[in-house]
């Protein structure tokens, strides 16, 4: 990689490390429980949310975006939402106690993805799926409201049951690709991919 594209690949790795930084932020800021602490927060996963769509587009546009970049921004997004969960327990504990059972499900379903990816490809997940970004905003969503009054019903049930279905698509795509890929949007795309024919990716979305 020559300097010019060195120097380029710093934006969006720097929009990962400020995510990364805020996912701790948020965590402190859910200990310390300061004077408006939970708008702050709200504030801060929304600009965490901006920094994960803006370092893909980035990328894309400079024409940076590679494997090891997307494999980075996965795990940081990871690192990120778990912070999020992190913060929201220690402000609402008695939520999760509540739904203790949907979220050990939905841990371990995750957790299965990756399970799934290291023993076919010895690499983590990074399909970076249509319906995963969709459960990414239901995610943000729920917290954001348990966040804000400590209860969440029809936003935690779609988020439940939509990361059900795109952890299950993830892993229906792991099995059908016969290498690793990165960037995949859907398991019809996974098909595609199988049988070697080109797939259309958008701009601002994939790859």
């Amino acid at each position: 990689m020559n300097t010019v594209n060195t120097n380029l690949t710093r934006i969006p790795l720097s929009l990962m490390y400020i995510r990364l930084a805020l996912g701790f932020l948020i965590i402190f800021l859910s200990y310390s429980q300061t004077t408006f602490f939970r708008i702050i927060i709200v504030s801060l996963i929304f600009l965490g949310l901006l920094t994960d769509i803006f370092d893909g587009i980035i990328a894309r546009r400079l024409n940076i975006s590679s494997q090891k970049l997307r494999r980075m921004d996965s795990s940081i997004d990871q690192a990120f939402w778990i912070c999020c969960l992190i913060g929201t327990w220690m402000i609402c504990p008695e939520f999760f106690k509540a739904n203790s059972e949907k979220l050990l499900i939905i841990l371990i379903v995750e957790g299965l993805t990756y399970v799934v990816s290291y023993l076919r490809f010895g690499k983590e997940v990074a399909t970076h799926a249509i319906m995963s970004k969709i459960w990414t905003l239901s995610i943000m969503a729920a917290i954001i409201q348990v966040v804000l009054s400590c209860n969440s019903f029809i936003l935690f049930e779609l988020c439940f049951y939509i990361g059900i279905i795109s952890r299950l698509e993830i892993i229906g795509i792991l099995f059908i690709l016969k290498e690793w890929t990165n960037d995949v949007p859907s398991i019809y795309h996974a098909i595609l991919i199988r049988q070697g024919k080109e797939i259309k990716r958008h701009k601002l979305l994939n790859g």
